[in-house]
């Protein structure tokens, strides 16, 4: 398992994949349509440290006639992320063919040259609507989950939760996709892993706060720009857990050596109940951390699909891969402040 490509490999999660394999010994190639604000600047990381890019679209299959290399494993990392695409019907479209004809792209690719493949997915795939009608008590600081129902504790959501409910858009292009890998998997004896994962945050994440928000919280306290409570009453309580990207790049690696053991099995892979924030238990780590305060405006208004409380239970991921996060919250929020320090005039027109 020598020689890796990545969709997506010039997005935060593609780029860092891709240098943390380059430095352990392998062959990287990075396909990417370099369509996402400050996509350039993580091409160009990318090239510097060695690893091949191929530009290309994985929604035109005709741009993967551009990749000659003979390659063992895909990691599908490419994706439209925010939830907020799509939910207007202007850009559903695009959603669609971004993440699932996309995604089947990939997948054929795969088929064809018989490669193995770990395809990245979201803790979106399970029903915000089954998630928010759950009984959850108020505390000072956070929303708390306080009720019986399958597969859902306070040590968090399984993968063996019921998918049957609402979604978002984003949501049903990533889970249409997992099923259809799983059927590549199994009819064509292909190698594959799914992860769904939770909040990823660290150094070089360029989102916007609908795809990144730990990230975007923490620049906006470094920039000095206002913020906002949105839905849930305006009170900033709602709860997510969050991954330090270190910590799913060990994953992966674990998942490399074994990849072949896989026929589409899912993977949770999320900060779970080591670490997991509330807007405002962020707020008050990025006020510490950058010395600033900022205004920050309450809404009380839901935006589509939000969620009031999502923690991951990665249960089967920690017992098979012998994985768990490492990195706290407040140790993830530092390494972006750290990295914006680094970087500021550089990130400025980006991030601010």
């Amino acid at each position: 398992m020598k020689s890796i490509l990545i969709t997506g490999g010039c997005g935060f999660i593609g780029s860092n994949l891709a240098i943390a394999l380059k430095k352990e010994g392998y062959s990287v190639a990075c396909f990417d349509n370099l369509s996402r604000r400050g996509s350039e600047i993580l091409m160009d990381r990318i090239k510097e440290h060695g690893c091949d890019f191929i530009y290309g679209d994985i929604r035109n299959y005709e741009d993967f006639s551009k990749l000659k290399g003979q390659y063992n494993l895909m990691l599908e990392c490419s994706a439209e992320p925010s939830v907020l695409v799509g939910s207007s019907g202007e850009d559903a479209k695009y959603m669609i063919n971004n993440n699932l004809v996309g995604s089947l792209n990939c997948f054929e690719f795969c088929r064809k040259r018989k490669i193995a493949i770990i395809f990245m997915s979201t803790s979106r795939v399970y029903p915000y609507n089954i998630i928010n009608n759950r009984k959850f008590e108020e505390s000072l600081s956070r929303y708390e989950y306080a009720d019986t129902f399958p597969c859902i504790s306070k040590k968090g959501i399984s993968t063996e939760f019921q998918l049957n409910g609402y979604r978002s858009l984003y949501g049903a292009t990533k889970l249409a996709s997992e099923f259809i890998l799983k059927e590549y998997s199994i009819n064509y004896s292909l190698p594959a892993i799914i992860n769904r994962c939770g909040i990823i945050a660290g150094p070089w994440q360029l989102g916007k706060v609908d795809q990144g928000v730990f990230t975007h919280w923490l620049s906006s306290h470094f920039y000095k720009k206002n913020l906002q409570y949105i839905g849930f009453g305006g009170k900033g309580k709602q709860v997510r857990d969050l991954l330090h990207i270190n910590d799913i790049i060990e994953l992966i690696k674990l998942q490399i050596k074994n990849i072949n053991k896989f026929k589409g099995d899912v993977f949770n892979a999320g900060g779970a109940s080591f670490s997991n924030l509330s807007l405002i238990e962020t707020t008050k780590i990025c006020e510490d951390i950058s010395s600033n305060k900022v205004k920050i405006i309450q809404d009380i208004n839901n935006r589509p699909a939000d969620i009031i409380w999502y923690i991951t239970n990665n249960g089967n991921t920690e017992k098979v891969f012998s994985w768990k996060p490492t990195l706290p919250p407040k140790t993830i929020l530092t390494d972006i402040f750290n990295w914006l320090k680094e970087n500021e005039i550089l990130l400025k027109k980006i991030l601010n």
